[in-house]
């Protein structure tokens, strides 16, 4: 399979950047708009705005109401959807090819001209207390939050992508109204687009609907400072739920791909170390693995495992030590095969449209530009066993941050982990 891609690049008159990606041979297209305005942007007293105003995008505008937004898109098949980060938020479609004129359309009514309706807001603001006390009642899912907020204690990185019910239930109209006039502009915006589309045509619409979009007004993001440390919550639960973490490495590190690497031998997958030694040789857990994030300043390292308040007491110690011996070696076929899987799923995701696009605007946020699949697969093909070791060693001897949800009586307390880590 070819890995040549037909990306192309433009700027609105008011400098907001339109990248495409041509794959003629779909009938789709999907596309999107990333906002560089995410959990970190917010300050304490208005933790989980990003996430309230994403849900209000919605719910209308000056000429349509939340029925015809989501009766337009149906009509012609389409879908429309959106998330929120800790670093940005994306609103996105994706539509038969005829009809992107129309994507784009909604995509700039419901940025630029949402009415933020007062009743509403306040319907908002319920369905999102809802969502919050849905991850509460998860222990596997607000697990992460607990996690995070420890690595970054009493920082925007820190806090949760949701808020708090006390919080999203204060939010005017007015606050939500100034956050989105402050975040969303030219500047802190990209449409990216691919499937089978042309980029003029794209560029011209574009420019038709954004238009008379300002800047933004907000200023630089808070800075990540990771620092690590120890958090328990009891509660009566069938599993215990723990993850332990350590800093990681920035998207522009040298040691990204070697990380990536790391992650995979170590948790992930059916092959990898943690899942052959606690899963299939012990029994200890039904679900254990591990992944790596990054941010523009920093990132994480983790490990999650689900298991018995029996065998807890086990789980842990031998996460340690599975830690420990990957700092002292790993084999050239552990490498190939972690390597193997991170370029199997890069490729993969150039037979879908939604990736394609999602990867347009990640790269140009994160990087600046957009790197050619050759190079990214080169710098994963350099990754060898040296390198692992070597980030291993960088990641793992800094202070471990530790997260446990559940029947915490047989779970080792921090300091043997740290003093495990170490031996």
């Amino acid at each position: 399979m070819s890995t040549a891609l037909d990306i192309k690049q433009s700027k609105l008159s008011n400098g907001m950047v339109v990248i495409t990606d041509h794959m003629p041979s779909v009938e789709t297209v999907s596309l999107g708009v990333w906002v560089n305005a995410g959990t970190r942007h917010e300050a304490a007293e208005i933790n989980g705005i990003s996430h309230l105003l994403e849900h209000m995008a919605f719910k209308g505008t000056e000429r349509r109401t939340a029925q015809a937004i989501a009766e337009e898109i149906e009509a012609v098949g389409g879908l429309l959807n959106a998330y929120t980060s800790r670093d940005h938020t994306a609103y996105y479609a994706k539509i038969l090819k005829e009809d992107t004129g129309l994507g784009i359309d909604i995509l700039a009514d419901i940025l630029q001209h949402s009415s933020l309706d007062p009743d509403e807001l306040a319907r908002e603001q319920a369905v999102v207390v809802q969502e919050i006390s849905q991850a509460i009642d998860t222990p596997d899912d607000i697990i992460f939050d607990h996690f995070q907020a420890t690595a970054f204690p009493q920082q925007a990185v820190g806090r949760p992508v949701l808020g708090t019910a006390e919080l999203v239930r204060s939010f005017s109209r007015k606050t939500v109204a100034g956050y989105m006039r402050d975040h969303y502009g030219s500047g802190t915006m990209i449409l990216a687009a691919a499937g089978n589309l042309n980029h003029d045509s794209i560029v011209a619409e574009a420019e038709r609907h954004f238009s008379g979009l300002a800047p933004a007004r907000a200023g630089s993001e808070e800075p990540a400072r990771y620092e690590g440390g120890d958090y328990r919550e009891e509660r009566d639960l069938e599993q215990v739920h723990v993850v332990l973490g350590f800093d990681g490495v920035a998207y522009e590190d040298p040691d990204y791909y070697a990380m990536s690497v790391l992650s995979g031998l170590l948790g992930g997958g059916m092959s990898s170390r943690l899942f052959q030694e606690v899963r299939e040789r012990r029994g200890l857990a039904y679900s254990v693995y591990s992944f790596s994030q990054s941010l523009s300043d920093g990132g994480l390292f983790s490990i999650y495992a689900g298991t018995g308040a029996d065998e807890s007491a086990e789980v842990v110690p031998v996460i340690c030590e599975e830690v420990r011996k990957v700092m002292k070696s790993v084999t050239a076929e552990e490498v190939r095969r972690s390597r193997a899987q991170i370029k199997a799923g890069i490729l993969m995701g150039l037979e879908s449209t939604n990736a394609r696009c999602e990867q347009l605007a990640r790269q140009l946020m994160v990087h600046g530009r957009i790197q050619s699949i050759e190079e990214v697969v080169a710098r994963i093909e350099a990754v060898d066993e040296a390198a692992v070791v070597k980030v291993a060693n960088r990641l793992f001897t800094t202070p471990p941050t530790f997260a446990a949800i559940g029947p915490l009586e047989n779970v080792a307390d921090y300091a043997s982990i740290r003093e495990s880590l170490l031996a």
